[in-house]
């Protein structure tokens, strides 16, 4: 009898979730009993249909609402599933209610590293539940997070990397941006593609930029929202870096954008996990340089995929960049290097054979429990 899984997760947004998305897929084929209860739209949802998964269209859409959580209830008796996989805060924190003291095996999904704190009253109904058997941490800077905290049993976690195959990113080509910007071809450009947030350590690069010789041929390229926050913009007057640095802002083509650049640099000082944004660069062969916090470490070998710095710290990412342009070759090296890597250790075959030998561990527990 094949395993049943009844996944609950957000796939409106095909990009972000492909790789999720791949796994179940795959497992179909594979012959599991695969459910997903997703929003009704999207681009995966022919996928799902296509490889024989049954698709429910709804997803949670309020926080510990009684009537989406009796739904879920509804269904999960209805499929009786072996394993209920929840992946969002919504999903978790209704699933977990809707589940509870039925006989299946919970696992939930965390990607970021922060925001799982002890003191935190909310993650008592996410991830420290006690009916929760499983959870899946994409790096292991997100399961030593976990352990940081001392509360939770150290067998409830594992760390599966969310893959990706190289060959998804064949059909992004470059954007002529150094044109449409009169950058130079020779310019070793840089681009760091986020949404502008504390954690993404924007000010310590742009700081970077301010210590660079003058007459350093480097470009930077901010793409994403509110990167012309005050604080970025007053650094960028401050110090007359107009004609260093462009700000695009939100761009559906970023991808494109990045695939036209030498360097992707992330500057995180927390929070982060193993960053698709960065993955991606890799997969374009576009050259990572990145912090040292937990999670994001774990992507390239310093020296050999990319360059590893200490993160809040712009002398190191100073240095890092001069060492870059001064040595185009061996930039472009690392970018070639760097694609290699995510081919060989971040590939999402890796990802679904790990998933497969935990449902299959979890329906063997679930059966010793029942005997």
């Amino acid at each position: 009898m094949s395993i049943r899984v009844l996944v609950i997760s957000n796939y409106r947004n095909y990009h972000p979730t492909r790789g999720e998305a791949e796994i179940f897929i795959q497992l179909s084929r594979m012959g599991y009993n695969i459910h997903i209860m997703t929003f009704d739209e999207g681009k995966h949802i022919a996928h799902f249909k296509d490889a024989g998964i049954h698709v429910i269209p709804f997803h949670p859409v309020k926080r510990m609402d009684r009537k989406e959580i009796r739904f879920i209830r509804e269904q999960t008796i209805s499929i009786n599933p072996d394993i209920v996989y929840l992946f969002n805060s919504r999903s978790i924190l209704n699933g977990i209610q809707a589940v509870k003291n039925l006989d299946v095996k919970v696992v939930l999904y965390r990607g970021l590293s922060a925001n799982v704190e002890w003191y935190d009253p909310t993650m008592y109904l996410k991830f420290y539940h006690p009916c929760v058997d499983k959870i899946v941490c994409n790096s292991i800077g997100v399961e030593k997070e976990f352990l940081r905290q001392g509360k939770i049993d150290p067998a409830k976690l594992i760390t599966i990397n969310k893959g990706h195959r190289v060959e998804w990113y064949t059909a992004y080509k470059p954007y002529p941006i150094r044109d449409e910007l009169s950058i130079s071809k020779s310019t070793l450009l840089l681009i760091n593609v986020a949404v502008n947030r504390k954690m993404k350590g924007i000010p310590y690069l742009l700081k970077a930029m301010t210590l660079l010789p003058r007459e350093t041929d480097v470009h930077l390229l901010l793409v994403g929202s509110d990167m012309d926050d005050a604080a970025n913009m007053k650094i960028i007057r401050k110090h007359h870096l107009l004609d260093k640095v462009t700000i695009l802002g939100y761009r559906k083509d970023a991808l494109n954008i990045m695939a036209s650049c030498d360097v992707k640099v992330l500057p995180s000082i927390s929070g982060e996990s193993i960053t698709k944004a960065v993955i991606e660069a890799m997969c374009l062969e576009v050259t990572p340089l990145i912090s040292d916090i937990p999670g994001n470490e774990e992507l390239v070998e310093d020296g050999q995929s990319g360059i590893v710095f200490p993160s809040k710290n712009e002398v190191a990412i100073k240095d890092a960049i001069l060492k870059l342009e001064a040595d185009r070759k061996w930039c472009t090296e690392l970018g070639k290097n760097a694609k290699q890597r995510v081919a060989v250790h971040l590939h999402i075959d890796q990802t679904i054979e790990q998933t497969d030998q935990l449902f299959k561990e979890l329906v063997s527990e679930r059966k010793n429990a029942r005997s």
